[in-house]
């Protein structure tokens, strides 16, 4: 665009100079300073530059859904039932929106388009990282409305960490956006802390949780509340043990589970399945709320975790849409934030394969026209 304007601006000082002058053609009038050439003209160069078009796109949301709900989510033993009274089966996708805050008008409606029902949104009570503000979760759950997805919110500051005061402090901050949350409780689950503790010890687990529970039903969240394993997320041995004490220390008894299946919980396909088992035996709504193909700690049989999951109506998200680092960059499922490119690796395979969101997801029916 640039050399064009200055071709035309050259070409146009030519014919200015070549064919206007005082008037006198006379061949005997002295020239006291030669003409330019139209060749010396057309290759002028001007110390000038045309800036660049910085004009942002307007920001135009499809039409968010208009219906109110009597209710919003509720757990009715192994399942998730939607505000219309439908069991949901979650399928989607992970994104670290907290260390890429400028991406969520790109990332929410490039996830839409693979088909997911569901995504898990990664915020911040600011103990590690910059506290995701309450205006920022209204608008992420705006977002998830107008491209009809279920948004699963977690707050990721305590990730592997073992103390208590910890799921406190993350209790006090959804406590604090809660007006956030109130309202959309047909769209939103409150998970509460990723993979917390770090530590593979039941009791902890439970005693924390316990606790953190009734503080959030106490300031009037009626969100359906998701807790995950121990031991990083992937001690489902944790929820096995103490997932009932932890359901029946919820006032509404509308709490559910998340197994985390990397290289410990989702090597093998008897691993998994027994992870997963002995937790819809005792009656609880579980879901795998992260995995890959492999990890650092090892492979992952994610084909399995795909078809078990959908055998048996359990909801699962991928890890995670872009953005990886450490030497994790194989987990991302897009090559870019747009979505255009998928991992060939695990991007395909999640989304396109057997199994895969596109085959298996179906919409909320709180979306439904």
């Amino acid at each position: 665009m640039k050399k064009i304007a200055a071709l035309i601006l050259s070409l146009t000082l030519a014919l200015s100079l070549v064919g206007c002058n005082d008037g006198d053609n006379s061949s005997d009038k002295e020239e006291t300073t030669p003409k330019a050439t139209q060749s010396e003209i057309a290759t002028t160069t001007f110390d000038f530059e045309i800036p660049p078009d910085t004009t942002e796109a307007p920001d135009i949301l499809p039409p968010i859904v208009d219906k109110t709900f009597d209710k919003g989510f509720t757990v009715d033993g192994n399942n998730l039932i939607d505000a219309n009274g439908n069991p949901f089966v979650m399928r989607g996708v992970n994104h670290s929106h907290t260390w890429f805050q400028d991406k969520i008008k790109t990332v929410i409606p490039a996830i839409a388009e693979t088909g997911s029902n569901t995504v898990r949104i990664v915020l911040s009570n600011g103990i590690q990282w910059k506290k995701t503000a309450q205006k920022d979760v209204e608008d992420i759950i705006k977002r998830c409305k107008a491209y009809k997805m279920i948004a699963v919110l977690e707050v990721h500051d305590a990730t592997g960490r073992d103390d208590p005061e910890e799921i406190e402090k993350i209790v006090d901050y959804w406590i604090e956006i809660k007006d956030a949350l109130i309202g959309n409780e047909a769209f939103v689950i409150l998970n509460i802390a990723n993979e917390w503790p770090g530590k593979s010890d039941s009791e902890m687990w439970r005693d924390a949780y316990v606790k953190a529970i009734p503080r959030l039903r106490d300031a009037g969240i009626k969100n359906t509340i998701m807790v995950d394993a121990g031991g990083w997320g992937q001690y489902a041995q944790s929820i096995a043990d103490y997932g009932k004490e932890v359901f029946e220390s919820d006032p509404d008894k509308n709490t559910m589970f998340s197994v985390h299946m990397y290289g410990t919980a989702g090597n093998f396909p008897r691993t998994i399945s027994d992870n997963l088992r002995k937790i819809t035996e005792q009656g609880l709504c579980v879901i795998v709320g992260e995995f890959g193909y492999k990890h650092s700690d090892g492979n992952v049989d994610e084909e399995y975790i795909m078809k078990y999951t959908t055998e048996n109506n359990i909801g699962y998200l991928g890890w995670s849409w872009k953005g990886n680092g450490g030497g994790v960059e194989y987990l991302d499922l897009a090559e870019d934030w747009e979505g255009n490119t998928l991992s060939k690796d695990w991007g395909e395979v999640l989304i396109n394969g057997e199994n895969g969101i596109k085959q298996t997801s179906k919409l909320c029916s709180v979306f439904d026209e």
